[in-house]
C-alpha cells in the first residue's frame, strides 16, 4: 500500500508505504530527487538519486515513511553533494553522526512524518534555503529545454552547469534531462495518450526510441508501467 501527499512546503512530498513479508519488490523509478526515510526495520535513512530503477521490498514486512525532497534540495538539507549519494541507500547516522541521529530516531518511532518534516524545515532554515539554481534547472529540463538552452537560461556555461547538476542532482544535466523526459512521457501515457504520440511530443525519434530509453532507465518497457 502506497500513499502520498504534499509535505507542507513547496515541492516536497510525504509518502507512506507498508509491505507484507515476501511481497513482490516495488520498482522505484529515478526522478532526480533525494528522499529522507524512516523504516520500521532500519530507522532513519537517506535514499540518494538513482540512475536506474531501484527495487524496494521483497523481504520481511516493513513500514516506510518518506519525505521526497524537491529536485536540487537534498544537498542543502543533508550537507553533502548529491553525487556522493548516487545509487545508494545510506543510514542518516553515517552523514550526521550516531549521537545526533539517535535522538531523532527515538522521536521518529512515535511520529515519523512529523520528525522528517521538522528535520527538513529546520535544516533549510539554517542554511537559508536550497540553491535556487536547482529549481530553475529542473523546471527547464522537465519542460523539454535542451541542455544548451538551460545553461543559457541560468547564466552558466556548460561546464559550470554540469558541476552544479552533479552537486544538486547527483548526475549531469543530460542524464537529468533524460530521466525527467521519461517521467513526462510516462505521465502522458498514463493519462491515455498513445505511445506513438507520446514519443513525438516528448522529443523521441519514434516509439521504438521511447521504448529503449524507458527500458534502459526503468528496467522494463513502458507498457509494463502503464495501468492495465
Amino acid at each position: 500500500m502506497y500513499r502520498e501527499r504534499p509535505a507542507g512546503f513547496a515541492g516536497a512530498v510525504l509518502w507512506t508505504s507498508a509491505t507484507t513479508a515476501g511481497a513482490a519488490p516495488t520498482r522505484v523509478l529515478p526522478d532526480g530527487c533525494l528522499d529522507l526515510l524512516w523504516s520500521s526495520r532500519s530507522g532513519l535513512t537517506v535514499a540518494g538519486p538513482d540512475r536506474t530503477a531501484h527495487l524496494s521490498g521483497g523481504g520481511p514486512a516493513e513500514r516506510w515513511v518518506g519525505l521526497r525532497l524537491p529536485p536540487g534540495t537534498g544537498p542543502a538539507v543533508l550537507g553533502v553533494p548529491a553525487v556522493e549519494l548516487r545509487d545508494r541507500r545510506v543510514p542518516l547516522a553515517e552523514l550526521w553522526g550516531d549521537r545526533d541521529v539517535a535522538q531523532l530516531a527515538e522521536r521518529a518511532e512515535a511520529a515519523p512524518a512529523e520528525v522528517l518534516t521538522e528535520i527538513v524545515v529546520r535544516r533549510l532554515r539554517a542554511v537559508g534555503g536550497p540553491d535556487p539554481i536547482g529549481a530553475r534547472v529542473a523546471a527547464a529540463l522537465a519542460a523539454g529545454a535542451s541542455v544548451t538552452e538551460t545553461a543559457a537560461g541560468t547564466g552558466l556555461d556548460p561546464r559550470a552547469l554540469h558541476r552544479r547538476c552533479r552537486h544538486l542532482f547527483g548526475y549531469g544535466p543530460k542524464t537529468l534531462a533524460r530521466i525527467l523526459r521519461m517521467r513526462r512521457a510516462l505521465a502522458m501515457a498514463r493519462a491515455g495518450t498513445p505511445l506513438a504520440e507520446v514519443a513525438a511530443r516528448c522529443g523521441y525519434a519514434d516509439q521504438a526510441h521511447l521504448t529503449r530509453d524507458v527500458r534502459d532507465l526503468a528496467g522494463v518497457p513502458p507498457t509494463v508501467l502503464l495501468p492495465r
